[in-house]
């Protein structure tokens, strides 16, 4: 049987593996699915992805499956709550953007339908398919994840500077960063 080639970040735990394999790249326009990965991205600031998927269970949970509507109802007490909980990241901050970033969320939903109308026009509702030999070609922004950036902002959201907006783009399939010796730089360019 013959070894796959992987983007080499991906290959140090199976985990990893199973997300790049099946998740990572593969366009996404299920709302809730996008606010999840907004959220989990945010999350991961200054921190590595393979810690945030280790934990994402233990957020689904105790973010109501990242029910937008929930969350943006919480209070002091849920507040305290998510800051004892040791199955997620317990920073402050990142719980109160979670947070007033669902209200920015269900705001972008009355305004254009729903998130994903709003999202996908920052690479005109198509996935670019980028041709990038090694992981050192790879820019952490973009002039697209710049603009994101900038919008998500002045619409209330955090934790969504450039190069948070640009792994985003790349984990809900709007860019397909797949190495090309990459397996899947082929499977999703077509």
């Amino acid at each position: 049987m013959k070894k796959l080639t992987r983007c080499g970040w991906s290959v140090s735990d199976p985990l990893y593996i199973k997300y790049h394999d099946e998740e990572w790249g593969v366009p996404v326009h299920d709302d809730r699915k996008l606010f999840e990965m907004l959220i989990l991205e945010g999350a991961q600031a200054g921190l590595s992805w393979i810690t945030i998927l280790k934990k994402r269970e233990n957020y689904r949970e105790a973010f109501d499956r990242f029910n937008a509507r929930k969350i943006a109802c919480y209070g002091a007490r849920k507040r305290r709550e998510l800051l004892s909980n040791a199955g997620i990241v317990r920073n402050r901050l990142k719980i109160d953007a979670a947070i007033s970033n669902a209200r920015a969320f269900l705001a972008i939903q009355k305004e254009f339908g729903s998130f994903d109308s709003y999202i996908w026009k920052f690479v005109d509702g198509e996935p670019k398919t980028n041709r990038r030999a090694s992981l050192k070609d790879i820019p952490p922004m973009t002039p697209e994840s710049d603009a994101m950036s900038k919008d998500l902002k002045l619409r209330g959201f955090r934790f969504v500077g450039s190069t948070i907006c640009y792994a985003f783009m790349q984990a809900v399939g709007m860019v397909n960063d797949h190495t090309t010796p990459c397996f899947r730089h082929k499977q999703l360019s077509r």
